[in-house]
């Protein structure tokens, strides 16, 4: 029994070149048929640092199940044997597959409580993350003195080992720049340190002002237990730790985990067929508008594709790999072509080309579809009916602009689906503060017209919600306007909105709580290249590396005249492209599969905030019940099988070294079962 118990602490101790125990632990003196149960949850220990918050929002966002214990809490549980395990039916169980705390011992040295975690992770082999701390022995680094460094990381050049490309950081390609976004402000301080026995390092960085590299991320075996040390602050939203959450991840729950995070980036190009009101740089207002001078209806030179502008569209597509969403107004396209004598060579390029896009429908005419708009004032206001109630579009109106414009792409051969819906504006949606409801005749018209998925924007309501049978699709506002065709009315309008009244701006910066005014307004020459461009690229890509599945969208003016959206959209891909490995690609889904992923993972977090999962490991065995119907979303080591009434079959699709997956039980099985390599 003792040589038993010494060969469980060596087999706990050891682990693959991925991070990953090959089989759950044996407890020492159980036996063998007594492998413990490890419940698939996290205990998160926060002490209020960001740190620990960036992790926790990780788990989150992944869909892991994890418990909060809050040292600000008077009344937090103690952390005992009891609290971290139990005994069901017969079999030990360990009640969190991994620790996340804030350092190395929160509860102090030689304390109780640390004591029961650190007996707990040693019996049952349970890796734990050491969210921020500093480089000393006691987490198996040399003190900084000793060749490492402390100081500031903003604009340094960090890479991934090669133990952590073997391990749990193998989808990132290899070097990445911690953020630098305001060089008068410390963004990032961390604690390079030289590695002793024992510690492997997974991220370092060279020393400053000396030889070598120090440890930022990396793995400390000791005493029976795995630490994973990060010797860097950080929050959710910097993008050098959005890089590494995925590998923190897998290395705190060995690979086999509840949930999933895919990377993914879609854009939707409105307006296409229908000209876009141009900004106007004297009156600082979009002529056509009825804010704009003489009010609406006053003439404009419109921004519109050409036919050139199309075929540099699919060109584009083809040497990028990326496929943008056509959201298209067919109306407006055929009043266009009336207008101008009967022909339209930007429609004629599009339609020969209709294979190469996705194709949503953003109704004929592009009308406001909410209430029914008084512009006698500014701002508007919703018309009234002489009972005094509000005039809103009619149910047939609403029907009707989405059935002409569906019924005109089938005729001409695009590839549509029914089911998708982006009105103009968002309207019919609610409003604020205008319009603080719906159009009550919005979700009757959605039903007649097979529309299951409507967008909304993501600034304004960034849930998603029904409306009637069909389910929203917030989408992301990009920052490319709608109504420029130039680098320089682009930065123009930019500069009218984010720059002070005593800069010549509108003060709108000064006004609102959440903005920040520009120190100096952009030159209109450059300002777009140098600043706007790699700004909002940042901000998308944030997105992105966040596994936020919602839609970008911009307008097709921005692809016509200088085409601004395309070093938007580039610098997202090349940024993107250049940080990950190809077994970790950037999915492009329709409208329809983002609302779908979006409402899964609703239904999901609501089943973990109501108690309704119960999810562990045995072995090399993986059982999940959740409520009936619930898709379940798991993430597991390549060679995982899914358990069938009769053999195995094929879990998930590769992504980032793993496989993952939404699923449910097997056929006449009432629980997910899954069966580790």
């Amino acid at each position: 029994m003792a040589q038993r118990a010494r060969n469980w602490r060596r087999t706990a101790a050891a682990v693959t070149a991925a991070g990953m125990i090959t089989a759950g632990a044996t407890v020492p003196g159980a036996a063998a048929a007594e492998e413990p149960r490890i419940d698939l949850k996290v205990l998160v220990v926060d002490n209020g640092d960001s740190t620990v918050k960036a992790v926790t929002a990780q788990l989150k966002s992944t869909g892991i199940p994890y418990t909060t214990v809050d040292l600000g809490d008077s009344g937090r549980p103690t952390i005992t044997a009891a609290f971290l395990s139990d005994t069901v039916g017969g079999r030990p169980r360990a009640k969190f597959q991994g620790v996340v705390l804030p350092n190395e011992a929160p509860f102090g040295a030689g304390s109780a409580e640390q004591t029961a975690l650190e007996t707990y992770e040693r019996t049952f082999g349970i890796p734990q993350v050491d969210a921020y701390t500093w480089a000393h022995p006691g987490v198996g680094l040399d003190y900084t003195s000793e060749g490492g460094w402390a100081g500031t990381l903003d604009g340094r050049e960090a890479s991934v080992t090669a133990a952590g490309k073997a391990g749990p950081f193998g989808y990132l390609d290899g070097a990445f720049r911690f953020e630098d976004n305001a060089p008068a402000v410390q963004e990032s301080y961390g604690y390079p340190a030289r590695p002793r026995t024992g510690f492997t390092s997974y991220v370092d960085i060279p020393v400053s002002g000396g030889t070598g590299r120090g440890s930022l991320v990396g793995e400390y075996t000791h005493d029976g237990r795995r630490e994973l040390v990060v010797t860097f602050a950080y929050n959710n939203t910097q993008q050098q730790f959005r890089l590494l959450a995925r590998g923190i991840v897998e290395w705190l729950t060995q690979g086999v985990h509840l949930g999933q995070t895919r990377h993914s980036f879609a854009v939707h190009v409105d307006d296409v067929f229908a000209p876009d009101s141009r900004w106007d740089s004297a009156r600082n207002c979009t002529p056509g508008d009825f804010d704009c001078a003489s009010g609406e209806g006053e003439g404009t030179t419109p921004v519109r594709m050409t036919a050139d502008d199309a075929a540099h569209a699919g060109q584009w597509q083809r040497e990028h790999g990326f496929t943008m969403d056509m959201v298209f107004n067919a109306g407006s396209g055929e009043e266009w072509k009336t207008e101008h004598g009967g022909t339209d060579a930007l429609a004629t390029r599009l339609l020969a080309d209709r294979a190469q896009y996705r194709w949503i429908n953003h109704t004929y005419t592009h009308p406001f579809l909410g209430c029914v708009q008084d512009t006698t004032s500014v701002p508007w206001s919703c018309a009234k009916n002489a009972d005094g109630s509000t005039k809103y579009t009619s149910r047939a109106e609403i029907a009707a602009q989405i059935r002409d414009n569906h019924n005109w792409a089938v005729g001409k051969g695009l590839p549509i689906d029914r089911t998708e819906l982006v009105t103009g504006e968002h309207s019919g949606l609610k409003t604020l503060p205008q319009q603080p409801d719906d159009n009550p005749n919005l979700a009757g018209a959605l039903a007649d017209t097979g529309v299951k998925w409507i967008a909304s924007d993501n600034s304004r309501e960034p849930g998603q919600r029904a409306v009637g049978s069909a389910l929203t699709v917030p989408r992301h506002p990009m920052n490319v306007y709608y109504n420029v065709g130039t680098a320089a009315e682009m930065a123009d309008e930019y500069n009218w909105i984010y720059t002070s009244r005593a800069d010549g701006g509108s003060g709108v910066c000064e006004d609102n709580p959440t903005s920040t005014c520009l120190d100096q307004p952009l030159d209109v020459a450059t300002g777009y290249a140098e600043h706007i461009v790699p700004q909002e690229a940042r901000t998308a890509l944030g997105h992105v590396l966040a596994g936020d599945p919602r839609p970008h969208y911009a307008h097709q003016s921005n692809l016509a005249e200088d085409r601004l959206l395309y070093p938007v959209m580039e610098k997202v891909l090349a940024d993107y492209r250049a940080l990950f490995t190809d077994s970790t690609p950037l999915e492009n889904p329709r409208q329809s599969a983002i609302g779908t992923e979006v409402q899964r993972s609703a239904a999901w977090q609501s089943a973990l905030a109501n108690n309704r999962v119960t999810a562990y490991r045995i072995g090399k065995t993986v059982t999940v019940t959740a409520p009936s119907g619930t898709q379940i979303p798991v993430t597991a080591p390549e060679g995982t099988k899914k358990q069938l009434l009769l053999g195995t079959g094929v879990f998930g699709t590769p992504y980032a070294g793993a496989r993952s997956a939404w699923t449910t039980p097997a056929a006449l099985q009432s629980a997910l079962t899954l069966k580790l390599p």
